[in-house]
Order: structure tokens, then C-alpha cells, then sequence
């Protein structure tokens, strides 16, 4: 009879599948996130592309339904824990799949979320097989990726004799990437990144040993009681991201059911990113229903330093410098002059549908740290030492999720992030995440579900509301109000403020999708155009729509675009419009060894307070998040072929057209034209 049934839903998933899209709503997700990401991390692109290689790795060796465990269910990031309790229990109660679209008898399961996952994982009765060490080391992938990249027009940076005495790029305009990968089926993994930013030395000056940057790593997963060994680079992930956090994380978002932090503890660090990662070694035991991690990391960390010429004090750092830049003579001067010791763990533990878990991590430094006494600074990280501890949990009962994080400093100040992922229907979710962080709370290399970029000097609550009315419409919604108690970066001022977004998707068909979002949000800033003494602190609205739409012109071709508006502070004294509009074309052709994309756009703001961000394709394992405002066109061409079975090759070439600029930047990045240029290329070869 089960058959009869799991067939039966075959047959109708399937004409449900020709009547819908292919759920290209989780990708234009994915995209707003990052977006979002870059545009409150000070306009920086991330680095990390180990979630791009992770999901690539599971296309090309799939997650087995039957034999997956919890943890890696979260890897995927697309489930909801209520799903993936739901999946657990129907196994528990009905045995293994017999189809991949069995899925959708499990309850809170529907079309969607099978078409998001159906790339990712397989159902077999395949029992999990214990591979031995000798067979990870030398049946799994090699290969070997190469990058480069260059503004073709050049800066002043790089114009500025040196002989003149002044600050300028010491090194070329290239950006050099190398990567080597060693990976068996998410076993075994090992491999070593070299990378050159643009205006960085190569093999003189400074950089006599090459690349500026160097890492390496080797990472053993499921090898009996142990479920995770790291040594060299890896990236540490703990609770709901208060006390540690360093993979990628996303925060407010069309996907209301992402609000929670979802990864196993240690992960391997194979990026271009200088900063985010420890350097030591971690290893995580896992028995029945408990688990431990340990972990210890020393390297070195960029800093300002400062010497201190009075005979009773010592030397100090202002600042952690977080760029990875090494161009110029300051720059150079920062490079790894801080020393930094780390270590911690967890222990966890599952009970039933509860998880409990005791996370802490503990930081000595070199140097005191010891920032400018601006008012906003009075609660930031100080002295020589200092450290974290935590309790997390999470608690699946019926179609509810509870989850949180409760955290302290060695200086008794608190945080806490609670929150509640509800299925209140088959089609409706709701997520509710308060968070309470005191203006003393720090943390290094963190990211938790806040509005800040750093968990502190915040409590807010976020109501999140998902409702599917039909099959072919869906409706997100949220609203977030949150408040600041203390002072902040060019914040002089205890504040408030609000965040509200809705977003219709209508997917008609397969070869059609479209969505809308109105966002509005209010924050305070330092505004005073007339040098008054105190400098007034006041509310600065912003409103955003934006539509975009994808339509399948043949098996070949897709036709997307994008149209968006933005209103900065609208009737008051920093008024502020901006608008965009792009169109894509992209050539995915069937079983040839070549596709491509294009893009024109233009854009047009009063300024950068209404500036605006636009997700585009890239090559392999990297994407662009450019950032417009003034007035121009941008385009890219974007084209990738294999030129053997072993190797594929990408190139991209992107331009900035400015109207009525005659430069474009400013000081050492300053060009004398109204152009900028961008070419990247990539090779990958398969050992």
C-alpha cells in the first residue's frame, strides 16, 4: 500500500513540477541575502565561498536521505528544524524512502522545498559505509583552480612616484588566486590557498616569499567516535552565533524560516578571506547522544600599533585591521604585528528533541588593545585578554521549534537571542527571534541574528510571517523594531529604530518568475549640516521597491530583470532618489561545453545614501555584489567553456560607464576617467 501511494505522489509531483517553476524564488533569496550582507558590512564583498564549493561538492556526491544524519540535514541550510524533525520521525515510524518524492507525505514538506533539496541529495538503500583512511587519501578529486583579475584603467595609486615620498601601491594591479583541493565524498578533505590582492607586492619588496596571503588545511570527517579533526585552518561555529560564529550567516531576509544558526561546529577553511578562520587544530567526538569539540588556534592578526613613548606605559594596539590589504607602506606596517591566542569548545548533548549545549572560547593577545576615547567606545573590547561562555539549545515539540542562546563576557555583561519557528498550517510558517545584548557585551568573529554587524548594544524583536496561498503564489513578510541603548559610530545618541518588508512571488509555470518587495527602515544618524556644537541626532527613513522577473525563452535561453526605486529620508533635508534597471540574457545550452551571460544596466542616485546593490554571475565559486550610485551604465559578458574533459575555463569582462564624471573614486583608488574596467579570469583543472 505504501508503494501504491509513494507512486501515486510521484505521478502527482511530477505534473506538478511541469505546472511549476523549478523554485527559482530560494535562489533570488540567496542573492537578496547576500546583498544585504555586503551592504552592512561597510560595502565588502565576503570572501568565503565555502558555502558555493560545499553545495557544488553535494551536487556531484548527494546527501543520502536514508542514512543522513540531523547534522547533515543542517549543512544543506535550506531546512527548517521542524522539517527536519518531521523527516526524522516518518523514518523512525514508517522505515526508509522509497522515492525521493515520498518527501511530500512528510508533514511540513511540500514542491518547494523537495525541488530546493532534489539537486543536493538521493534516496538509496545503500546502509552508510565506513571508509577506510587509506581509501579517502586516494580515491577522491584533485584539482586545481586558478584566478586572476585586474582593473584594466589605472589608479593613482599606482601613478605616484615612489622616489616623491608619499603613500602609493607598492606592488602590480593583479589580483592572483591558487587554490589546490584534495576532497573524497566530504571525508576527507586537504588543500593550501595562495592569494595576491590587487597592488600587493609578488616575489620582491615586502612579499619576498610570493603571495601575500597563505593557508592550509587538512579536515578528517566521520571516522568513527570522531566526527571532526581540523588542522591548520578552520572556521569555528557555535550556539546562535553570539560567543563564535565564522561561516557565512545571513540575517533578515524574504526566508523568515533562516532566522536560526545552523552548522556543525568545525568546518574547513579553504577561502581568500585574511580574517574569519583560527589556525591550529580542532576535533569534535561524537557518541550516541553527545558531543564534544575542542579546539586551540595561535596566528598572527593585523593591527594598528602604537608606541607608546612615556616610560610608565606600554606599547598598544588601536585597532584589529580586518581588510587583509598589505599595498601600501602602513598597510605593510600592520601586517601581522598582533599575536593572537584562542582556544574553547563544547559539549553538547540531545535529549529526545532537545539539544543542550555549553560553548566557551578564550582570547590572550600580545598587546593590550586599547581603542581612542570617543564616548561611543567607552564599552569596546580592552586589555590583553578576555572571553565568552555560553548555553545554547533548541527544542522541536509537535510543529514548533524553540531555539536560543544565552552568553556572558569575563566582565559580566550578558546577551541572549531567543527564538520560535512555528508551522502553523501546510502552508503557512511564522518565525518570532527577540535578542537583548547589553551595550558591554564583545565578541570576535561573530555573527548572530542582529541588526548590528556585531552582536552588542542592541535589543529588538522580528516578527516573520510565510503564507503560501496557492501553488503558485507566495506571500514573506516581516518586521523587525529594534533599539540601540548606547552610543554608536557617528551615533551620538541612544536610538530606535525599524525594519518592515513584504514580498510576492507569483510562479505560474515552470518557465516563469516574478517577484515584488516593498522594504522600508528607519535609523538615526549624526546630521548637521550647520556646524552646530552638538551635533543632532535624527531619523533617517528609506524606502525601497523592486520587481524582477525570470521567463524561460526556450531550453536554452532565460530572459531576467530587475527594476528597483529607492527614497532616502523623502521630504526631509537629505532627500535623496535612486533608481535601477537591468536586463540579463543567459545561454545554458544542453550537453554542450559552453554557456554564458550578459548584462546591461543602468542606474541612477542623487548620491550614496541612496546607493544601490545588484547580485551578479561570476565564475566559479565567486560572485560580484557591485555597489551604483551617480549616474551611468554597467555591463558584463560572462562566458565559460570546457577546453578538455579535465579543464574549464571562465572569463568575465565588466565596465562601469559614468555620465557626466570625469573620475571615478577617490584618493589612492582615484581613476581620471569616466570608465572602469574589470577583467577576471579563471582556469580549472582536474588532476
Amino acid at each position: 500500500m505504501r508503494k501504491v501511494i509513494c507512486y501515486s505522489l510521484f505521478f502527482f509531483v511530477c505534473a506538478g513540477i511541469n505546472a511549476q517553476v523549478k523554485e527559482p524564488a530560494s535562489n533570488s533569496n540567496t542573492e537578496q541575502q547576500l546583498e544585504n550582507i555586503t551592504e552592512n558590512n561597510a560595502d565588502v564583498e565576503t570572501e568565503d565561498d565555502s558555502y558555493l564549493q560545499e553545495m557544488a561538492q553535494y551536487q556531484k556526491n548527494p546527501i543520502n536521505i536514508n542514512t543522513a544524519s540531523e547534522s547533515m540535514l543542517k549543512n544543506l541550510r535550506v531546512l527548517s528544524p521542524v522539517q527536519i524533525q518531521n523527516l526524522i520521525d516518518y523514518k523512525n515510524l514508517l522505515g526508509k524512502l522509497i522515492n525521493i518524492y515520498e518527501l511530500q507525505a512528510v508533514p511540513g514538506w511540500d514542491i518547494a522545498t523537495i525541488q530546493k533539496i532534489r539537486g543536493y541529495v538521493v534516496v538509496n538503500d545503500d546502509p552508510a559505509i565506513f571508509t577506510s583512511l587509506k581509501k579517502r587519501m586516494h580515491g577522491g578529486d584533485n584539482t586545481l583552480l586558478a584566478r586572476l583579475s585586474q582593473v584594466l584603467e589605472k589608479s593613482q595609486g599606482y601613478k605616484i612616484d615612489p622616489a616623491a615620498g608619499k603613500n602609493y601601491y607598492q606592488g602590480s594591479p593583479q589580483k592572483l588566486f591558487l587554490r589546490y583541493r584534495y576532497n573524497y565524498k566530504n571525508l576527507l578533505q586537504y588543500g593550501i590557498i595562495a592569494e595576491k590582492d590587487a597592488g600587493e607586492q609578488f616575489f620582491k619588496g615586502s612579499q619576498k616569499q610570493g603571495f601575500d596571503f597563505y593557508s592550509a588545511h587538512f579536515f578528517l570527517s566521520k571516522a568513527g567516535i570522531i566526527k571532526s579533526l581540523a588542522l591548520g585552518d578552520f572556521t569555528v561555529n557555535m550556539g546562535q552565533g553570539l560567543t563564535q560564529w565564522m561561516s557565512l550567516a545571513f540575517k533578515k531576509g524574504p526566508d523568515v524560516l533562516s532566522t536560526k544558526r545552523q552548522a556543525d561546529i568545525l568546518r574547513p577553511y579553504n577561502s581568500a578571506g585574511e580574517i574569519n578562520f583560527h589556525r591550529g587544530v580542532g576535533l569534535t567526538l561524537a557518541k550516541g547522544k553527545w558531543e564534544a569539540t575542542l579546539f586551540g588556534s595561535y596566528k598572527n592578526v593585523d593591527a594598528n600599533f602604537i608606541t607608546d613613548t612615556s616610560q610608565t606605559a606600554e606599547d598598544f594596539v588601536s585597532s584589529l585591521q580586518i581588510s587583509g590589504f598589505h599595498r601600501t607602506k602602513s598597510e605593510v606596517a600592520d601586517k601581522g604585528i598582533q599575536k593572537q591566542l584562542a582556544f574553547g569548545g563544547n559539549f553538547s548533548y540531545l535529549i529526545k528533541r532537545l539539544h543542550v549545549g555549553i560553548n566557551a572560547i578564550q582570547y590572550n593577545f600580545k598587546y593590550p588593545l586599547q581603542k581612542q576615547a570617543d564616548p561611543y567606545n567607552l564599552y569596546a573590547l580592552s586589555g590583553k585578554s578576555f572571553g565568552n561562555y555560553s548555553v545554547d539549545y533548541g527544542y522541536t515539540y509537535k510543529n514548533m521549534h524553540f531555539y536560543g542562546e544565552a552568553a556572558a563576557t569575563d566582565k559580566k555583561y550578558t546577551a541572549f537571542i531567543n527564538g520560535i519557528l512555528i508551522s502553523t498550517a501546510a502552508n503557512v510558517d511564522m518565525s518570532f527571534v527577540y535578542r537583548n545584548i547589553s551595550k558591554g557585551y564583545q565578541s570576535l568573529y561573530t555573527s548572530a541574528f542582529t541588526e548590528n554587524s556585531l552582536p552588542t548594544n542592541e535589543k529588538g524583536f522580528l516578527s516573520g510571517i510565510t503564507v503560501r496561498p496557492t501553488a503558485a503564489w507566495r506571500v514573506d513578510a516581516y518586521a523587525d523594531f529594534y533599539r540601540f541603548p548606547w552610543l554608536k559610530y557617528r551615533i551620538n545618541a541612544p536610538t530606535t529604530g525599524s525594519d518592515f518588508l513584504i514580498q510576492f512571488t507569483y510562479t505560474p509555470s515552470k518557465f516563469f518568475e516574478m517577484y515584488a518587495r516593498f522594504k522600508s527602515e528607519t535609523k538615526s544618524i549624526n546630521y548637521n549640516p550647520d556646524n552646530i556644537t552638538l551635533s543632532p541626532v535624527i531619523p533617517q527613513p528609506k524606502q525601497n521597491f523592486r520587481t524582477q522577473f525570470s521567463y524561460k525563452l526556450s531550453r536554452e535561453f532565460t530572459f531576467r530583470s530587475r527594476a528597483e526605486a529607492v527614497w532616502y529620508d523623502k521630504k526631509g533635508q537629505a532627500a535623496e532618489n535612486g533608481f535601477l534597471l537591468y536586463g540579463d540574457v543567459l545561454y545554458t545550452p544542453y550537453l554542450k561545453p559552453y554557456s554564458g551571460n550578459i548584462r546591461l544596466q543602468y542606474f541612477e542616485t542623487d548620491g550614496y545614501n541612496s546607493r544601490l546593490y545588484a547580485y551578479e554571475n561570476d565564475v566559479l565559486f565567486s560572485y560580484s555584489i557591485p555597489l551604483f550610485y551617480g549616474k551611468g551604465y554597467r555591463y558584463y559578458i560572462n562566458f565559460n567553456m570546457d577546453l578538455t574533459k579535465k579543464i574549464t575555463a571562465w572569463i568575465k569582462l565588466s565596465r562601469y560607464v559614468y555620465i557626466n564624471n570625469t573620475t571615478i573614486g577617490s584618493t589612492l583608488d582615484l581613476i581620471n576617467k569616466n570608465h572602469k574596467t574589470e577583467i577576471k579570469c579563471q582556469l580549472l583543472y582536474k588532476l
